[in-house]
């Protein structure tokens, strides 16, 4: 049995190098480079291990357009050599145009690029050897990701298993041997073995998938368990929807996230559901009746972002938000109002939309740039600050004017390039931001959420006068932990900022702190990020009596964070404080 398993093993290995063998000797190489590189990268100057990383994340993408090359071969679309051949050589150019062209640095655009075009590559592959095929493309996704699970298994056994003898074989005979052998194995097996394994197993594109028995377990998944959890989901996104339009209050960011991703896996699980529609009436409720149901959901999404774009303008993350919704609301229509509906469709438009995302005139990078130059120029419009294009200095601007200007300088310095904010001078840096807008550039001050962080000036020591009082307790709100005396049960929740005293079952004092700590905070002249505030004990003193207790309250530090979004308007981190308490 064992050896009918490793025979079929290596015939599959085989197998891969037969179907890609452009793919498996491309990842071969990638593997040798990185060992390469591991060996020489101690030797080589910063320039050259960026070349040397450059050209590692050049053969990584070769690999996966190989695979496509190689499926589009077998789907029939290349049937002679020369065609073969060609699409090889035109592979080649496009990657060297990349390089150059499209990887000059690890910047934030550049990678982001070079992460979509990997996304872009990988969805390709699951829909290119169904082109003009009709049944069973479901079949084929799930059969891809099975065989993806095995190669993960088989490939972490061989993994472990090749760990255990080198470990074993080091402590045994005290060889020393040098952890780097271990990162080798690693490469090897995830490279070379695994890849080719995972390609031995792809179905071939005219491989027939009609007998292919739908997983009980992947059914009973689907059906039983992710639908009603997406289904108790919904309701509760509709009954929040209703608070916000009661309420008027719009939460900032939070619903793209709430309704981006669960709508996202609602598309995948429709997909996977598609082939036991017949057989399930569950399954064929949720998709009649789900799409519909989810677009006015999506619809309140998009007001939420159109707010905060409104607000700040495009930012790349805001337009990956906006461009998956709108594909997700497309996906959703689609299944809505055709009958016959066609699955490939579903990863063939994301690809689609991977492609608009990081390419041309419509691209995530250049909305962004062309919205923050818009936004930019309208703050300086706004405060006399532009004229005939060149910028003017001026010191008395509104202190939210301050704030966009610094915002906005520092993302096209976080993730653009100063070159891309047209209105610049030439050769701007933020070292003369003061000589050109009239004020410093200090982006911390003008963070959405400000923090605040209190000290008690323990300089020289303080006293505190404990005559009236019986207890002197030292508390930390990060421990819930009941602090008990001979009679007295002393706790803090931090859920609700709850300082509870019990004696017995009695409670003698419950009191909220978080309003004392935002009377600190109003009455204090701090201003968004600081390292720290001291104060003296009268100003982080608090006094609480009622007919039980008399009690003390002096804060030895104080942490939190201005919010907008919290009805008190500040959210309290942590909090160290002295309790004196008397009991009457």
């Amino acid at each position: 049995m064992k050896k009918n398993r490793l025979k079929s093993t290596i015939l599959n290995l085989k197998k891969s190098i037969e179907r890609f063998p452009i793919t498996v000797f491309l990842s071969t190489i990638l593997a040798v480079l990185l060992i390469v590189f591991h060996e020489r990268s101690y030797t080589l100057a910063q320039a050259q291990i960026d070349n040397f990383v450059r050209l590692n994340m050049l053969v990584g993408l070769s690999i996966l357009l190989s695979l496509c090359i190689g499926l589009l071969t077998e789907r029939g679309f290349l049937n002679t050599l020369f065609k073969k051949v060609l699409s090889y050589i035109i592979g080649a150019i496009i990657l060297l145009l990349y390089y150059f062209l499209l990887l000059p640095n690890f910047n934030f655009v550049p990678m982001a690029r070079y992460i979509g075009f990997v996304f872009l590559l990988i969805i390709s592959t699951f829909y290119i050897p169904w082109i003009k095929r009709k049944e069973n493309f479901e079949y084929y996704v799930i059969k891809v990701f099975s065989s993806l699970l095995v190669t993960f298994v088989y490939s972490g056994v061989l993994c472990f298993g090749l760990f255990a003898i080198l470990f074993t074989t080091d402590q045994l005979f005290d060889l020393s041997i040098n952890g780097k052998y271990y990162y080798y194995i690693f490469l090897f097996v995830s490279l070379i073995f695994a890849v080719a394994l995972f390609l031995s197993k792809i179905p071939g594109s005219k491989d027939e998938l009609e007998s292919y028995t739908y997983s009980r377990s992947l059914k009973v998944l689907l059906l039983y368990i992710i639908i009603p959890l997406i289904s108790v989901y919904t309701l509760i996104l509709y009954v929040y929807f209703a608070k916000i339009l009661m309420t008027s209050q719009w939460p900032k960011g939070l619903v793209s996230h709430l309704v981006l991703w669960y709508s996202s896996i609602s598309v995948g699980v429709i997909f996977l559901i598609s082939p036991i529609l017949k057989d399930n009436p569950v399954g064929r409720i949720f998709k009649n009746v789900f799409p519909k149901i989810i677009i006015p959901i999506l619809a309140m999404m998009f007001v939420s972002i159109g707010i905060r774009i409104n607000q700040y303008g495009i930012t790349e993350n805001r337009y990956y938000v906006v461009l998956l919704g709108l594909w997700v609301l497309g996906i959703m229509l689609y299944y809505s109002i055709v009958k016959k509906t066609k699955n490939i469709i579903v990863p063939i438009t994301l690809s689609l939309a991977i492609l608009i995302a990081i390419l041309g005139p419509l691209s995530s990078f250049s909305f962004t740039i062309s919205s923050q130059n818009s936004r930019f120029d309208e703050v300086l419009l706004e405060n006399n600050m532009l004229v005939d294009g060149a910028i003017v200095a001026n010191t008395s601007i509104p202190s939210e004017s301050k704030k966009e200007i610094t915002n906005i300088i520092n993302y096209f310095e976080m993730y653009h390039q100063f070159e891309d904010l047209k209105s610049l001078p030439e050769n701007f840096t933020v070292s003369n931001m003061e000589s050109v807008f009239g004020f410093p550039y200090n982006p911390y001050d003008y963070f959405d959420n400000e923090y605040f962080y209190y000290n008690l000036d323990m300089n020289g020591g303080f006293t505190l006068d404990i005559t009236n009082y019986d207890y002197y307790i030292n508390i930390s709100t990060w421990n819930e932990q009941i602090i008990s005396t001979k009679d007295l049960d002393i706790k803090y929740y931090r859920n609700n900022n709850e300082l509870t005293i019990k004696k017995g079952e009695e409670i003698l004092l419950s009191q909220n702190i978080l309003d004392y700590v935002l009377d600190i905070y109003k009455n204090s002249d701090i201003k968004a990020i600081e390292k720290g505030i001291t104060s003296s004990v009268e100003d982080m003193s608090i006094e609480i009596e009622n007919e039980k207790v008399k009690a003390k309250l002096i804060f030895t530090s104080i942490n939190g964070q201005v919010k907008e979004d919290v009805e008190e308007g500040i959210l309290l981190e942590s909090a160290d404080m002295i309790l004196l308490l008397k009991i009457k």
